[in-house]
C-alpha cells in the first residue's frame, strides 16, 4: 500500500471531503443501458464534488479516500487534482479496484433513470481507522462527511462515527445525510444516519430522504424537532426551494478562523436527549423559526451532483462569513450550474458574479432563469470587460 503524493505534515486547508469517488460512464445517447452504444468517462462522488467545486470556487480543498491500484483509480486522482484539490492524503489498494458506474441520461418529464453500480469490494470500502491518514483529515476548518460512506462497510461505520465524536481539536463537522437504501444492508441504517446527523454542526437533508429513512414528512420544522442537536440544519425541498434553522453559538466564530484549529464539538447523543461535550445533560432551548429561500428556476438538463454542488456552495458562503440568506442563495446558485450541465461537476459561478445574485432583491431574485451556459456566459462578459 502506498500514499500518493504523501507529505510529513499536512496544511490547514479550508475544507476537507472524505468518501468514495467512482470513475462514472455517461450515455453518449438517452436510452436503456441496454440499448446506449457507447459512454463518455468521468468522474462522480459526493464528497469529492464538494471538494471540486469548493476548490473552483478559491477555497483549498483536500480530498481523501482509497483507490483501486488501476487505470481507473488514477484517472480519479488526476481528474480530481486537476480541479486544484490537495489528494495527497489518498491511498491506493492493490488488492481492490476503484468503484466504477454507467447510468443513463435523466428524462426530463419523469426523471426516471437506470444506475448500474460496480463498486462492492471497492479500495474505498475498506476505509478504516487504521489505514486513513487521520491527520489529514482532521487538518481542516471543515471536516464534510456524507450518510454514503458508513453505509459502504462496517469499517466505513467505524471511522465515520470515530470521526464525528466530540473531541479537543475537531473541525466543524458538515454531514449530508444522503440516504441511499439500496446501499445500507443494515435494517438500522436510518437510524445510524440519524445518530450521525445529530453528532455533527452542520447537516443537510432533503425533505424527500428524511420522509424515506425517518417518515418524516409534516416539512423543515417538523425535521428540526427531530434534529434540534446541529448548531446549522439545512433542509432541502427540491424546487421549491430551502429552509435552514441556524441556532446561536455565544458569538464565537463559525467555523473556525483560517489556521485555527479550535473545535465546534460534537453535540448528539444517541437517539436520546442531546448533549455538550463535557456538560451535563440539558434541554435545548426552543429553537430558532427557519429562514426559507425559494430556489431559482432552472432549465434542467440532470439533476446528480446538485445537492453536492448545493452543500459545496452553501459552505464556500459560511467560510465566507456571509449572512444567512446569501449562504442559502449562494447554494442555490452553484446547484443551477450542476442543474444545468450533463455531469455531476460543473464550474460554478465566479465569486463576483454569484455575489451579485445572491444581492439581488426579492422580486429580482424570483424572476431569474438560468439555461445551459450562463456561468460560462458571465465569465466571458467579465474576461471581456477587463483591461
Amino acid at each position: 500500500m502506498t500514499v500518493i503524493g504523501a507529505r510529513n505534515a499536512p496544511d490547514i486547508v479550508d475544507v476537507v471531503a472524505l468518501g468514495e469517488s467512482m470513475v462514472t460512464f455517461l450515455p453518449t445517447r438517452p436510452g436503456r443501458l441496454a440499448d446506449v452504444p457507447s459512454f463518455e468517462r468521468t468522474i462522480g462522488g459526493a464528497e469529492s464534488n464538494v471538494a471540486c467545486v469548493l476548490a473552483t470556487a478559491g477555497h483549498s480543498a483536500r480530498w481523501v479516500s482509497r483507490v483501486g491500484a488501476d487505470g481507473f483509480g488514477r484517472h480519479l486522482v488526476e481528474r480530481i487534482a486537476g480541479y486544484g484539490v490537495d489528494t495527497s492524503a489518498v491511498r491506493t489498494d492493490a488488492t481492490r479496484p476503484t468503484g466504477i458506474y454507467f447510468r443513463t441520461a435523466a428524462d426530463r418529464a419523469t426523471d426516471a433513470h437506470e444506475v448500474a453500480y460496480y463498486r462492492a469490494g471497492s479500495a474505498a470500502s475498506a476505509m478504516a481507522v487504521d489505514n486513513v491518514d487521520l491527520a489529514a483529515v482532521r487538518a481542516g476548518r471543515v471536516l464534510h462527511l456524507s450518510g454514503i460512506t458508513p453505509a459502504l462497510s462496517e469499517e466505513c461505520l467505524h471511522l465515520v462515527r470515530q470521526l464525528a465524536k466530540p473531541a479537543a481539536g475537531r473541525p466543524l463537522m458538515s454531514f449530508d445525510v444522503n440516504y441511499r437504501p439500496g446501499l445500507w444492508h443494515d435494517p438500522d441504517g436510518p437510524e445510524v444516519l440519524l445518530e450521525l446527523a445529530r453528532g455533527c454542526d452542520l447537516v443537510f437533508v432533503g425533505t424527500d430522504e428524511a420522509e424515506a429513512a425517518w417518515g418524516v414528512t409534516g416539512g423543515p420544522e417538523t425535521i428540526r424537532a427531530l434534529l434540534p442537536e446541529p448548531r446549522v440544519l439545512v433542509v432541502k425541498e427540491g424546487a421549491r426551494g430551502a429552509t435552514v434553522f441556524e441556532r446561536d453559538h455565544g458569538g464565537e466564530r463559525y467555523p473556525p478562523a483560517a489556521g485555527s484549529r479550535a473545535a465546534w464539538g460534537g453535540t448528539g447523543g444517541r437517539g436520546g436527549t442531546p448533549q455538550a461535550p463535557g456538560c451535563a445533560t440539558h434541554p435545548w432551548p426552543t429553537p430558532a423559526p427557519g429562514t426559507f429561500v425559494p430556489a431559482l428556476a432552472v432549465d434542467v438538463v440532470a439533476t446528480v451532483g446538485a445537492g453536492d454542488a448545493f452543500a459545496a456552495g452553501f459552505l464556500s458562503a459560511t467560510l465566507r462569513g456571509l449572512p444567512l440568506r446569501d449562504r442559502i442563495r449562494h447554494g442555490h446558485l452553484t446547484a443551477a450550474a450542476t442543474l444545468t450541465a450533463p455531469g455531476d461537476l460543473a464550474a460554478p459561478p465566479t465569486r463576483s458574479h454569484a455575489d451579485r445574485l445572491a444581492a439581488l432583491d426579492d422580486e429580482a431574485w424570483g424572476r431569474l432563469r438560468l439555461g445551459p451556459g450562463w456561468t460560462q456566459a458571465e465569465q466571458a462578459t467579465e474576461e471581456a470587460n477587463t483591461p
